[in-house]
């Protein structure tokens, strides 16, 4: 099956924070999102980004050092399914 490009980096950003167990009351700065990508691609990923924090994927929380991200710990499920489906690994 094919994806779009912007389904792949929405599933890469969550597989990111998936895999360094960003879930719940543990945080990680929104800028550590754009890691990984070229660096040409930065604002599209903060706008994906944006996004998946729209749909619930991606809680945030304000602190003094800038805005702190996370996983939904009530739609894990949900994004473990998307990872597995786009990118094809499992946890």
């Amino acid at each position: 099956m094919d994806f779009s490009d912007e389904d792949k980096i929405k599933a890469t950003i969550l597989y990111h924070l998936r895999r360094k167990r960003i879930i719940g009351r543990k945080h990680t700065p929104f800028d550590t999102i754009i890691r990984g990508f070229p660096s040409h691609q930065g604002k599209d990923i903060k706008k994906i980004a944006h996004q998946l924090i729209k749909k619930g994927l991606i809680i945030t929380k304000p602190s003094s050092c800038g805005l702190q991200i996370s996983l939904n710990k009530e739609k894990i499920k949900e994004i473990e399914n998307f990872i597995k489906k786009i990118l094809g690994f499992e946890f």
